[in-house]
Order: structure tokens, then C-alpha cells, then sequence
């Protein structure tokens, strides 16, 4: 994302992410990790296979992440690098109606998972997270705690 993009596709892009798109974070529990949980954020832009050439050159707009066919006919483009992420949100966050709050949550989250330094920081992180489950809505999302 080291063009300049205009403010046309600026406000496009953040369109096409508030209809066919995602931002949340994922706990995911994992004892490698110095609390048991890794931190995972995600930007997804979701498109038919049938538009497969269209959506690229949507996609490589943003230059970053990568797109996946899935099974189902359906193609994901991911931003999963912190670095990226906070570049993408910059870039589409002053045109955002529908995921206005989530791309203000995903930067304050990464912003203080820079900042864990103990357990009650992680908690704090942990509630963060939580919050997406109010914003987003999923069939399958688990509520994980931070056991002593």
C-alpha cells in the first residue's frame, strides 16, 4: 500500500468492506503463547469466484494480504499483518458507515497487544476482543477466559 490512492477508491474500498467484508480478531487458545491464547486479526473482503478477475484488481488496489478460493465458490481476500491492517483502516476508516466501530476496535486492540506486559493486561486485551461479539455476528464464536 505504498501508492497513493485516491479518494475515489478510498471510499470504495470501505464500501466494498462495509457490504462484502469483515473486521474481527480471534482468540485462539494456544500454550505456546505466554497467556495460552494467540491474538489473531483479520481483514477479510469476501466476492464470487465468478468475478475472480474483477475482485483482483480490487484487490491489488490495496497491495497487501492475499486471496484464497474457498470450496463453497467464494473468494476471501485476507489482511492479517498487524502492519497492514492499521495501513488498510487508515486508508478506508474516514469513509466507513456499517464497520465504523469495528476498524476502531481492531486499532485499539493492536495498539494495547503491544502493551501486554502482565496477566491483568491480557484480561484487559481479552475484553476488547469480547467486544467484536456485540459488533459481529457469528454462529460459531466461543467466549474464552483467562484462568488463573
Amino acid at each position: 500500500m505504498s501508492k497513493i490512492i485516491s479518494t475515489t477508491k478510498r471510499a470504495y474500498l470501505a464500501g466494498f468492506l462495509d457490504g462484502d467484508g469483515s473486521i474481527y480478531v480471534r482468540l485462539k487458545p494456544n500454550n505456546s503463547y505466554k497467556f495460552g491464547f494467540q491474538v489473531s486479526p483479520y481483514i477479510i473482503l469476501f466476492q464470487s469466484i465468478k468475478e475472480k478477475e474483477k475482485f483482483s484488481k480490487i484487490c491489488s488496489i490495496i497491495n497487501c494480504g492475499y486471496i484464497r478460493e474457498r470450496n463453497d465458490g467464494i473468494l476471501e481476500y485476507t489482511i492479517n499483518r498487524k502492519e497492514e491492517i492499521i495501513k488498510f483502516v487508515k486508508l478506508v476508516k474516514p469513509y466507513l458507515i456499517l464497520k465504523e466501530k469495528q476498524a476502531k476496535l481492531i486499532i485499539s486492540i493492536l495498539s494495547k497487544k503491544e502493551k501486554v506486559k502482565n496477566k491483568d493486561d491480557f484480561k484487559e486485551l481479552m475484553e476488547l476482543v469480547e467486544q467484536f461479539r456485540s459488533l459481529n455476528y457469528s454462529k460459531k464464536r466461543k467466549r474464552h477466559s483467562l484462568t488463573p
